[in-house]
């Protein structure tokens, strides 16, 4: 094991800049919901029309994520990492400036959701797995993983304090100076352009066409990438409503900070699991087990009103199972598919997630704007949720208990 950590010294500056960059990307989008009262109370809007925006960002997250995977390999990481998180500060400058349901969906919605395609997990996945060994690789995509949860420790209190203090508006600005650090973060990432692809074999020293073909007739990428619907649609859900939720069952507004912040910081925890547990068992199970789980905390919760302490123990589970998709998921594409297209590949699994994002921020605001309550949108998520973590895990045995015979 020394041996092994002694490789990553070369590695460490991508690896830093590319954990500072996703922090920042990931933890400051997720803790957005937080303005949502004040902000749709103060320029007049409704909680649909702001979550409608969440929505947008998480759709045009989605859809662009495989272009940005795909220009990725021609272009470069540099450029669009560089590019995104530009985009990203330009989004929140015309957040901070809105008077409207389009400033919103404008700088909340398309201008951070393009953003994301070029410096969220995939793109930061891609930029840390070419530089480490393949021993390294599954606890290196945990450990960047993890980092991503860092942001919302450091976002959601300083957020929230300074709307509190000054108003959303000056929230909104506190979050465009933490996102000018993914600038230099960003561009030392992109070190990762000199580092040649390592010999690979298969679909993925093809074209494009060709390595996203191999991936659509292959069953268990189909399966991984609908049931990755469901894990969109709780954790956007969450990230956007929670806070309003907190606030109308009466709780502290700081609470809503405190809980992001714990999600955030077992997320850690998680993220570094999960890309250990990748290494070491199968990987599709486990992805399956975090949706069962999730659905199954997710009903507990909102079964009962909150309570303080109930709601940071929710966030602490939830937490932990949080962005431990993500060293699943792309560990399973480059183990099955190689490194040159894993952006790609796994930017068209996460199509199907955003889009899931979108129906969990968008619909979630929909039903509560209709209904005055959460309760059939976390009927809606516990139970497909359920369905798709069943799904998943009895597909992944099936197809290894058929391995198994097949090498018997």
């Amino acid at each position: 094991m020394p041996g092994r950590l002694l490789d990553l010294k070369p590695a460490l500056p991508i690896l830093i800049g590319a954990s500072l960059m996703l922090t920042f990307a990931m933890g400051l989008r997720q803790s957005l919901g937080l303005f949502m009262p004040d902000l749709t109370r103060d320029i007049g809007i409704s909680v649909s029309d702001f979550t409608l925006a969440i929505a947008v960002q998480n759709l045009i997250w989605g859809v662009l994520q495989p272009v940005a995977g795909a220009l990725s390999v021609r272009w470069g990481l540099r450029p669009l990492m560089v590019g995104g998180s530009l985009l990203y500060l330009l989004g929140l400058a015309v957040l901070a400036l809105a008077h409207g349901s389009t400033g919103v969906v404008i700088g909340a919605g398309l201008l951070i959701g393009t953003s994301m395609a070029c410096t969220g997990p995939a793109l930061a996945s891609a930029a840390v797995s070419r530089p480490v060994s393949v021993a390294l690789r599954s606890a290196v995509l945990g450990a960047v993983s993890a980092a991503g949860s860092l942001g919302a420790m450091l976002s959601a209190p300083i957020g929230q304090a300074l709307n509190q203090a000054y108003g959303w508006r000056v929230g909104v600005i506190g979050f465009a100076i933490l996102a000018l650090l993914m600038l230099p973060a960003a561009w030392v990432a992109g070190r990762v352009d000199r580092v040649p692809l390592p010999p690979s074999s298969g679909t993925t020293d093809r074209s494009a066409g060709a390595a996203l073909g191999s991936a659509v007739k292959h069953v268990p990428f189909v399966v991984l990438t609908i049931a990755f619907f469901v894990c969109g649609m709780q954790l956007v859900f969450l990230t956007t409503h929670l806070p309003s939720y907190l606030q109308i069952c009466g709780m502290d507004p700081m609470l809503s900070a405190q809980a992001l912040g714990v999600i955030g910081g077992f997320n850690v925890l998680g993220s570094l699991f999960f890309g250990w547990a990748g290494g070491r068992w199968n990987k599709l199970v486990l992805l399956g087990g975090i949706y069962a789980v999730r659905s199954a905390v997710l009903l507990w919760y909102f079964a009962t009103p909150p309570t303080a302490t109930g709601t940071l123990a929710f966030a602490a589970i939830m937490g932990f199972l949080w962005l431990g998709v993500g060293p699943l998921v792309t560990g399973w594409i480059i183990d099955v598919f190689g490194l040159r297209w894993q952006a790609m590949l796994g930017g068209v699994a996460f199509v199907s997630h955003q889009v899931g994002s979108f129906v969990g921020a968008y619909g979630g605001g929909l039903l509560y704007d209709l209904l005055g309550s959460y309760t059939a949108a976390v009927h809606v998520g516990v139970a497909t949720g359920l369905a798709a973590g069943i799904v998943q895990i009895g597909f992944a045995l099936h197809r290894s208990s058929k391995v198994s015979l097949a090498a018997g």
